[in-house]
């Protein structure tokens, strides 16, 4: 008789239980996790448990980088199973369960090997360390089925598809769940004990103890603001009135922020949301008062300032966003970042700034997000800081005694 393992609820709850942000079982489940918190055992049950359920002829798949990762998986599922419960197929990697369905085993460093099939549900081990076009090739197999998928792994860097899809996870994208799991979790399980853990950080180099240990991906070259720099800004909502608003304007699949800054340059206020023009225009002015404010004036921004400018007294100013601007802009914040000269909250705003990058071309340096990620906040704070940097002494300033 098969029994499911003592899992504890944070390992649970990420793979047999995960929720995207409207609160709805999440098809996508991505794990970024730290090694030896129990990610791989959790999994290799979700996906005995998904077959379990299944019929004759059902396919299910356990990914890995490459065969021999692939074929450990393999081995520790059938240690795990009472040997009446299965059919192995040691050539194939492959077990078949009494009902008929099988579980395959398989590498990923052939990802056009990987098209064709039908599956059910699948597991992606290693996520980190599997190839992009697997990932692909993969979800493919998923289409005609809708099966879920646990995508697990390791952090490596930043310049990853398992980094990228689980930051889109971690910002609420519909039908996805983002859990991660740190060695501490493990501690406090009961699964790892804290000497050991300890003894990790002490004899190996930071960064790697961070990466394997903690899940915290390493620096990748091309952030402007540096990841000690944003992490040592972070700072708790003032409760200081706004001095100093900047508002990104959501267009097409973006979203509308808006950031209020005070006298400190800390955060005081911030709105973040997906709304029509109608509703959107009355909100900012509501919000905003009479506030100094910068507004993005690019595209379809500009008739929305002039309609924010046309909605009686305001101090809504508009700025156009070139290559040249926005880096004059971001070179600005980040100076700010890094003379802790400013400060917001642990937020999407941090997640922001975080996979923020710049790259050289011909043209120029261009500041943008990674494609298929948001900037509206890292708009939204620089827009603010350039209002505060340039009305300093006026309005709200000026009644509190600022200089």
């Amino acid at each position: 008789m098969y029994q499911r393992p003592w899992l504890y609820k944070k390992q649970a709850d990420a793979l047999f239980y995960p929720k995207d942000r409207d609160a709805r079982d999440a098809r996508y489940a991505l794990i970024e996790a730290s090694t030896k918190t129990g990610k791989t055992v959790g999994s290799m049950a979700w996906l005995f448990e998904q077959a379990y359920l299944g019929k004759r002829r059902q396919n299910y798949w356990w990914i890995a980088p490459i065969r021999p990762q692939a074929r450990i998986a393999f081995e520790r599922t059938k240690a795990g199973l009472p040997a009446f419960m299965y059919v192995s197929n040691e050539s194939d990697l492959t077990i078949t369960l009494p009902n008929g369905a099988i579980i395959w085993y398989k590498g990923s460093d052939n990802p056009d090997s990987l098209y064709g099939e039908d599956v059910y549900a699948a597991v992606v081990d290693e996520a980190s360390r599997c190839k992009e076009a697997a990932w692909h090739a993969i979800r493919s197999t998923l289409t005609a089925t809708r099966g879920p998928v646990r995508i697990i792994g390791n952090v490596k860097g930043r310049r990853n598809w398992f980094f990228a899809l689980s930051r889109r996870a971690e910002q609420g994208e519909p039908g996805m769940s983002y859990t991660k799991l740190v060695a501490y979790d493990a501690v406090a399980a009961g699964v790892l004990v804290d000497e050991e853990v300890e003894d990790a950080r002490r004899v190996l180099p930071d960064a790697v103890f961070r990466e394997l240990y903690l899940a915290e991906p390493s620096d990748d070259q091309g952030n402007p603001f540096g990841l000690k720099a944003i992490a040592a800004a972070v700072r708790p909502l003032s409760g200081l009135p706004s001095v100093a608003w900047g508002w990104d304007l959501g267009k097409k699949q973006d979203w509308t922020v808006g950031i209020g800054l005070d006298q400190n340059g800390h955060v005081a206020e911030w709105h973040r949301w997906q709304k029509p023009w109608q509703s959107t225009i009355p909100e900012i002015r509501r919000i905003t008062g009479m506030t100094p404010a910068k507004v993005d004036s690019t595209g379809l921004g500009d008739p929305v300032l002039e309609a924010l400018q046309d909605g009686g007294p305001n101090s809504f100013e508009g700025y156009l966003f070139t290559m040249p601007s926005k880096q004059k802009l971001m070179e600005g914040l980040a100076l700010d970042i890094n003379n802790q000269t400013i400060g917001y909250p642990e937020s999407e705003i941090t997640m922001e700034l975080e996979i923020f990058e710049y790259e050289y071309s011909r043209l120029g340096v261009r500041y943008t997000a990674p494609e298929g990620f948001h900037d509206d906040c890292v708009c939204a704070l620089a827009l603010a800081n350039l209002c505060r940097s340039q009305n300093r002494g006026a309005g709200l300033w000026a009644m509190l005694g600022k200089r």
